[in-house]
């Protein structure tokens, strides 16, 4: 369940991360959560300010200015990387046949959940700062999926009773690590769970 303190940090966030600013800005923000994301997954939560400040091409004044905390960079990060995953369904949707949208977004997914191992540390560790992160995981991924789904669905592309937070839940259980250690299997595995999706009978066999 989502602590009120949680609430109200995620609410601030977003409400900063939302509000309109100059473009530059945002893409310094944005810029700024990149980097972080890859120091986290490269050195751990616990890597220095200094080194994301310097990746990012920033001062460690300018990051405290927008996240004070630690935990709040950490889950800024979260979001940005959960949002960007969730929007690009959209933009698939449009772009894209349905079969191949739905195809080319769980790639997208798998790379979220790979690099979300990076945050893995602070996200198990039991801070309330972070309890609210697997509610917002589902909230924003599961619609997002779904949509995705019904569409492929209504192509023909995949049978009609998969259920969105099931398929979000099972992809991050096959990408969790393997004994080999190898990510080329993860994606082999979620490559023949899609394959049984069009295998039902309410679905097409061609794509």
């Amino acid at each position: 369940m989502r602590s009120e303190k949680t609430g109200e940090n995620a609410g601030a966030l977003s409400e900063y991360l939302d509000r309109p600013v100059r473009a530059d800005a945002r893409r310094n923000l944005q810029t700024l959560l990149k980097t972080a994301m890859s120091v986290f997954a490269t050195s751990g939560v616990d890597a220095p300010m200094r080194q994301i400040a310097e990746q990012a091409g920033v001062g460690v004044g300018t990051i405290y200015r927008h996240f004070p905390k630690r935990a709040d960079l950490i889950v800024a990060v979260f979001r940005h990387e959960v949002d960007a995953c969730a929007d690009a369904a959209s933009a698939l949707a449009a772009e894209r046949q349905p079969g191949e949208a739905l195809t080319r977004w769980v790639d997208l997914y798998i790379d979220l959940i790979a690099a979300k191992r990076g945050l893995a540390a602070a996200l198990h560790s039991g801070d309330p700062a972070y309890q609210g992160l697997p509610t917002y995981f589902e909230d924003r991924l599961s619609p997002a999926l779904d949509v995705l789904l019904k569409a492929a669905s209504a192509a023909g592309h995949v049978r009609s009773d998969v259920n969105a937070l099931d398929l979000l839940w099972a992809i991050a259980s096959l990408c969790a690590p393997t004994r080999t250690g190898d990510p080329v299997l993860a994606r082999r595995m979620i490559g023949l769970v899609l394959d049984g999706l069009r295998a039902g009978p309410s679905a097409s066999v061609g794509k």
